[in-house]
């Protein structure tokens, strides 16, 4: 299967994903380099050649989109997934692709300048930047410089595939999983993990759901490309006098051991299992509390196209029901930056709970409930009534 995209290819994905018009006057492609802190690996490597092609192969086409600027952005990797951008970034012109932050050697500006006049940007980076740039699409729509955002961490050529997926449908069914999200007041979980079985309540009360549909028309956005979720935040107790009323257990299979997480008011408080993942993640959700916060469950959908893992969360979260800890702010939760105790120890990561990630564990069934709603909307780890 073809894995690369030509100008035209690339018209066409900026035209569906953004829908421009005459008010969008700039693309921004931004993307992050190594440092001592985070050194270079060779799919970050191959994604910096292939966002230089990008930059240069849309330059062919800045007519036919109808902008005024096209710029890359090479910019210092923020330390951890959806860590604080830093404050400022580079110009590149695409011939020359980078291996250490300390190369580049032009003039530096500020992200504030660059998303003041680049209503569209794209991020294919090794480190996620979905949270800071849906907190600063919200921010700019305030100040009445708006822009957009489809951001890319860890995307890769084998993914290229699921950028010409039909989404038209899958915005459809992202948006009526959504609406069960907005209606429910909670979802209850039953795992299977070989003959034992494991439940658990996530209180969905106070928040509201969220599509992300791989589309962007609209400033104020920011989500993954490719894409195919609705997700929503957990309550997280953050009211006072009403305490979050997630709880139960939660297993993940990290590598070939399933760790068993108590919950109790939306945290990870105990780690119930004994072995090398269990007491890595004991030290992890008491070192780090912000850590153990329950900030998203997701859907995805992908996998009713007959998408594969790559083993990069961008696709795999949306190819089927996932649970992330850590930060929640950019989705509406309480959970931010100032939460951790440094900012590279700021995280949201999610776990995928598919055969080919956590064959161990089956996703028994999936419930929404609330005042008008009752309904299992994942058996077996399928979906159910998905038009």
């Amino acid at each position: 299967m073809n894995q690369t995209l030509t100008p035209v290819d690339l018209r066409l994905l900026v035209q569906r994903v953004f829908q421009p018009t005459d008010k969008d006057q700039g693309l921004a492609i931004i993307v992050d380099l190594p440092d001592s802190r985070l050194t270079d690996n060779d799919h970050w490597a191959e994604r910096r050649a292939m966002a230089a092609g990008w930059f240069k192969a849309l330059q062919t086409q800045k007519q036919e989109l109808g902008l005024q600027r096209i710029t890359l952005a090479w910019y210092r990797n923020a330390g951890g997934n959806n860590a604080d951008l830093p404050a400022t970034w580079q110009s590149g012109n695409g011939e020359t692709v980078f291996n250490h932050a300390d190369e580049p050697t032009s003039r530096e500006e500020t992200f504030a300048d660059l998303f003041a006049t680049h209503s569209m940007v794209m991020a294919p980076t090794e480190l996620s930047a979905t949270a800071p740039l849906k907190v600063a699409t919200r921010e700019a729509e305030k100040s009445g410089n708006g822009f957009r955002a489809a951001t890319m961490p860890g995307f890769l050529p084998s993914m290229i595939p699921a950028l010409r997926l039909d989404y038209e449908l899958i915005n459809r069914r992202v948006w009526h999983l959504k609406e069960l999200l907005d209606r429910a007041d909670r979802a209850d979980f039953q795992f299977e993990v070989g003959d034992d079985s494991y439940q658990l309540v996530l209180d969905l009360r106070h928040n509201s759901g969220h599509a992300s549909g791989g589309l962007f028309p609209e400033n104020g956005l920011a989500g993954n490309l490719p894409s195919g979720e609705a997700y929503i935040v957990p309550y997280e107790g953050n009211i006072e006098g009403d305490i979050s009323l997630s709880s139960g257990t939660l297993p993940v299979q990290i590598d070939n051991e399933v760790v068993l997480y108590r919950i109790e008011a939306n945290k990870a408080v105990e780690v119930l299992t004994n072995g090398p993942g269990s007491k890595e993640e004991t030290l992890h959700i008491t070192n780090e509390p912000a850590y153990a916060n329950l900030a998203e469950l997701g859907l995805g959908v992908l996998g009713d196209f007959d998408l594969k893992p790559t083993g990069s969360i961008l696709l795999d979260e949306k190819l089927g029901l996932h649970i992330a800890f850590g930060r929640s702010d950019h989705f509406g939760g309480s959970v931010g930056p100032d939460d951790f105790s440094s900012p590279d120890a700021v995280i949201h990561l999610d776990r995928v709970y598919i055969p080919e990630t956590q064959p161990k564990v089956n996703v028994h069934e999936v419930k929404l409930s609330g005042r008008d709603l009752d309904q299992v909307i994942i058996r077996d780890g399928i979906f159910l009534d998905l038009a």
